[in-house]
């Protein structure tokens, strides 16, 4: 039989998981259109005609370019490069998540359709990888998110008090943010080494235990994290310190007239006001916890760890498509890994957003 070339939802030919899938598929590229329609019709109806669909403000811009090639001029290279490198590559992401391709053989492809996607949570060892991928992005994001951020605001509080030499302090714990996450990992493989690290020798020669920080399946997502942890607290610290230095000192004072202790003033009057920043790194965070572990996961633990216990999602990807050379089921797990970050992405600028406070 020649394939069609498109996807039909005929029962002879599709299970239920292909049906649902394909709906689902619909259904989000629907949503998606009509939410830039009614973006468009939103802002046509508030600006009153076309120019001001995408002006930035209701006041009229005042610069004008006495050519009208000269703004192609000055976008060309960004477009060019946003076309070659996210555009384009998203658009053939997408492709590829219809076909059947190897990377073993780029020749060779057939159109699948959705069954890439359903080879995602129909039943099978392959599934079962899927989920426990999925379980450990969500687990770990959580950690790395609410542990990091907590401890970030604890160090850049420190850090803020006036002591002798806190620019230098600043500066250093900032450092570790300008480190490649495969740089991270390889420094916390030496440090965690069994036989001459520094963190095993004072675990086993100082405290008497044993502790398998890589090998051991309920210990290396620990690991994981707290390397992640260390990547990313020198950007959470420069934001919380900048946002300390704008909090200001009149409520403070306003409140220790009033009879609140410095853990109330903190609570109450340091934490809302920094809420916008908190929100901000709540979102990148999360798009770091999600997409750039990748590198410390591989070096730290090569393979996804002891049973699979550091494969996350991104990783699942890695695996799939250039280790197992399934380039078409990769696309599918990169697509249904772009979703959910959009989609925790939005529940956060729901739920969050509502609750940030912005100004004094």
């Amino acid at each position: 039989m020649v394939p069609l070339n498109f996807c039909t939802f005929e029962v002879e030919r599709r299970t239920n998981y292909d049906v649902a899938f394909g709906f689902i598929l619909i259904a989000v590229g629907m949503i998606f259109v009509l939410s830039i329609l009614g973006w468009v019709a939103q802002r046509w109806l508030h600006s009153g005609n076309l120019a001001g669909i995408f002006s930035a403000g209701t006041q009229p811009t005042q610069g004008t370019f006495k050519s009208q090639l000269m703004p192609l001029v000055l976008l060309a290279p960004t477009l060019i490069i946003l076309l070659l490198f996210l555009y384009y590559p998203s658009l053939d992401t997408v492709r590829l998540s219809s076909l059947l391709a190897r990377l073993d053989s780029p020749g060779r492809t057939a159109f699948v359709c959705v069954d890439n996607f359903t080879r995602l949570v129909e039943p099978g060892s392959s599934n079962r990888d899927f989920i426990n991928s999925f379980v450990n992005t969500v687990a770990m994001s959580l950690a790395i998110v609410i542990i990091g951020l907590s401890l970030s605001l604890f160090i850049a509080t420190m850090a803020y008090l006036p002591i002798r030499g806190a620019a230098i302090y600043r500066t250093l714990l900032v450092w570790p943010y300008a480190i490649s996450p495969a740089i991270a990992g390889i420094i916390f493989l030496l440090m965690f080494n069994p036989t001459g690290g520094i963190i095993n020798h004072f675990t086993r020669d100082l405290l008497g235990l044993s502790i398998g920080w890589t090998n051991d399946p309920a210990v290396a997502p620990w690991t994981i994290i707290i390397a992640s942890i260390w990547k990313s607290m020198g950007f959470n610290v420069l934001f919380y310190i900048a946002g300390l230095q704008n909090v200001p000192k009149d409520l403070l004072e306003a409140g220790s007239i009033d009879g609140a202790n410095v853990l109330n003033r903190f609570w109450f009057i340091v934490i809302p006001l920094l809420s916008p920043i908190t929100f901000f790194l709540i979102v990148t965070n999360t798009t770091y916890a999600f997409f750039d572990t990748f590198g410390t996961i591989d070096y730290l633990t090569p393979g996804g760890g002891p049973l699979q216990s550091t494969t996350t999602m991104m990783y699942r990807v890695y695996q799939t498509g250039i280790q197992n050379s399934d380039l078409g089921k990769a696309a599918a797990q990169a697509i249904v890994l772009f979703l959910m970050v959009i989609a925790l992405t939005v529940i956060q600028f729901r739920s969050s957003g509502r609750q940030v406070t912005y100004g004094a």
